[in-house]
């Protein structure tokens, strides 16, 4: 753990960062995208805001929190965000929900498809940060569900940070990130880059089936239709009690009846959430169906 910065060590950088400025730029994080900031982050923010202030040419806090109240205010809350949020992920991370997908999931469309007909499935990647869940996901459909059968799939990959997005869409990464990629999966759905032979990029046939967009999760959310899963995972351990409660609550608003719900490795469903069971290690099943 990085120790802490002294008073003399802060009164000697580039920038001063009061203890107001610290406060202010907290608030503003938690007020527009639900993100707890306590004040052992203080180190964090003042290293990744200082980038901001040169690249803007600012000589203080002062001047650049007084941006927010400007015509640009909107667009520099977006460029805090973006400073501020921490996105760490990998190809299948946390394996088993994949696994859940594959051998659970999919079996159970099948059957319902068998009964009524419907092979409409939607997913939502929460929080999908550089793209590398979204295309797990992908890859793990298109083999399980294959090239026939009529199945209309389609995933929605929503994050708040516009950086790691673009990233996201080119869906093109070093020949490393891909090592825990099924070997089988490796071999079908990502290929060599034209551009640079140490990266490789996500194939046309699993990029079709993933819309990026950007979304605040503490804001409107404009999906109109329900989904059959949804994988939110490392994303609510940034927020309080009460925004994680309100946020798993509209989740289960936009479940379908059979839906699931992914979280991550550090988070639960607390509170007794209605119509959520516990089906698996940290995958619940909405309105309590145990399948």
């Amino acid at each position: 753990m990085a120790k802490a910065a002294s008073k003399t060590e802060m009164e000697s950088r580039e920038f001063r960062m009061r203890d107001s400025d610290f406060r202010t730029i907290a608030d503003a994080i938690y007020t527009h995208a639900g993100i707890v900031i306590g004040d052992h982050k203080r180190e964090l923010v003042y290293s990744r805001m200082a980038r901001r202030l040169r690249q803007l040419g600012l000589a203080n806090f002062e001047t650049y929190l007084g941006r927010f109240d400007g015509p640009h205010g909107a667009e520099e809350r977006d460029h805090l965000i973006n400073a501020l949020t921490t996105n760490h992920t990998h190809f299948f991370r946390e394996s088993h929900h994949f696994e859940h997908v594959r051998d659970i999931a999919v079996k159970h469309w099948q059957a319902r498809a068998a009964k009524t007909g419907d092979r409409r499935i939607r997913i939502w990647s929460a929080g999908c940060s550089s793209g590398e869940e979204p295309y797990s996901l992908a890859a793990t459909l298109a083999e399980a569900l294959g090239q026939g059968g009529g199945w209309d799939w389609r995933i929605l990959a929503t994050d708040i940070d516009t950086n790691v997005l673009a990233h996201a869409k080119r869906g093109e990464y070093p020949v490393g990130a891909v090592r825990d990629v099924p070997k089988t999966l490796q071999r079908n759905h990502f290929q060599p880059s034209a551009r640079d032979g140490a990266m490789v990029r996500a194939s046309a046939a699993i990029r079709s089936r993933i819309t990026f967009n950007r979304l605040n999760l503490h804001g409107d959310w404009p999906m109109k239709g329900q989904f059959d899963l949804i994988f939110c995972r490392n994303v609510t351990i940034y927020f309080d009690g009460p925004t994680k409660n309100r946020l798993v609550k509209r989740f289960t608003e936009s479940l379908k009846p059979d839906g699931w719900l992914y979280l991550g490795h550090s988070e639960s469903v607390l509170g007794g959430t209605a119509g959520l069971h516990p089906v698996g290690r940290t995958i619940y099943s909405f309105k309590g169906e145990a399948r």
